[in-house]
């Protein structure tokens, strides 16, 4: 089992956060007028710095990686809600659908962000 210092060393930002929470909060407690000077260097330079200089940030996901992403679920769930309209158009077309339902139909996938949201949806009715 990991001790204190292994996890020190292991995520040095987080625990240099930590100790910058605790200086911060003693300082506020004990009186200290300034206490908020401890928050501002520490969370605007220290932390920031200790990061970079320990490489403390590799396992962050790049930005436009992440960005690539959203686009690409976004892109599958805007085919999937044209793929179920779609079917909704026909069957209303075809007469299986009443004006109504096919009203209530469209409004709620409308409504719907995702096609797990609506998979949900069914579940909870059933």
């Amino acid at each position: 089992m990991a001790g204190p210092l292994d996890r020190v060393r292991e995520e040095p930002t987080g625990a240099t956060a930590l100790l910058l929470l605790a200086l911060g909060l003693t300082a506020l407690f004990l009186g200290v007028d300034n206490f908020w000077i401890i928050f501002a260097v520490g969370y605007g330079a220290v932390v920031p710095l200790v990061s970079f200089l320990t490489g403390d940030d590799e396992g962050a996901e790049p930005r436009e990686e992440a960005t690539d992403e959203v686009r690409q679920r976004h892109a599958d769930g805007d085919a999937a809600t044209d793929e179920a309209l779609e079917r909704l158009r026909r069957r209303y077309a075809e007469g299986e659908l009443t004006d109504e339902q096919f009203e209530r139909k469209v409004e709620r996938l409308l409504e719907t962000e995702t096609v797990e949201d609506a998979e949900d949806r069914l579940r909870e009715r059933t």
